[in-house]
């Protein structure tokens, strides 16, 4: 993301010392390795779910949601030992996104086939702008995603805030239109952080960070994914609520 995942101080005070530096091919095998290990946790809790676990499939989601979001942390701001923990961040990762999936799975039937579908139609396309130059990841387009993402942020912590109390913020988390618009501006900035994503994989090659960092770049390309999948889930949810 645009994303304090991945940002401009590595470029500017990392470097590969000894060793072998990162590659784009290194950070694109870790993405598969990463993702691989996602869907596979997400499996899991999905037949967990599916096969009456609710409880168990539950407690495994929630858990990875926290645990995950703690190992996030860890990984962010210490960058140590990232062939472990991001692993382990990928199965806290699956177990939530296999859980929530399932969920809107139960109520909406074909969602999830839907959401992965238009998640891997966001991401090529993307990745196809990118390539071409079509969208470029000048600093003006860096600000306007960092402004637009953590906008969404504190949108997205004031709504859960005001929920312990009973409260909400109005309309725009429902399916009405002002509901489907910013679900659709959402979709549209997770979807341009991949830009950012891709960006710092190629920089970074460039910039020869240390090899360490092809799983950093993969990791930071996982988080978008996934935030954009989760995004996606819920706007199709509430176009099918307009039926």
């Amino acid at each position: 993301m645009s994303n304090p995942v991945l940002n401009e101080k590595f470029l500017e005070n990392e470097r590969v010392l000894q060793g072998e530096p990162m590659t784009i091919n290194g950070s694109i095998s870790k993405s598969f390795i990463l993702f691989g290990v996602l869907v596979a946790a997400a499996a899991y809790t999905w037949f967990l779910m599916a096969s009456g676990y609710t409880d168990m499939a539950s407690m495994l989601a929630i858990g990875g949601a926290i645990v995950g979001f703690i190992l996030a942390m860890v990984i962010i701001f210490t960058r140590k030992a990232m062939a472990v923990l991001t692993p382990l961040y990928a199965i806290c990762e699956g177990f939530f996104v296999g859980g929530i999936s399932a969920m809107f799975e139960a109520s909406y039937t074909g969602i999830v086939f839907q959401a992965v579908t238009a998640t891997f139609a966001a991401v090529f396309s993307m990745l196809a702008l990118y390539r071409t130059g079509l969208i470029k990841a000048t600093e003006k387009f860096r600000s306007v995603i960092l402004i637009s993402t953590l906008s969404i942020a504190v949108i997205y912590l004031i709504q859960i805030i005001a929920s312990f109390f009973g409260r909400g913020i109005p309309q725009i988390f429902t399916s009405s239109n002002l509901g489907i618009v910013f679900s659709l501006f959402v979709v549209a900035i997770a979807a341009l952080n991949l830009i950012l994503d891709f960006d710092f994989i190629e920089r970074g090659a460039e910039a020869m960070l240390e090899k360490q960092y092809e799983w950093y770049g993969a990791f930071g390309l996982m988080v978008t994914v996934v935030w954009l999948y989760i995004e996606l889930l819920k706007l199709l949810a509430k176009l099918n609520d307009r039926r």
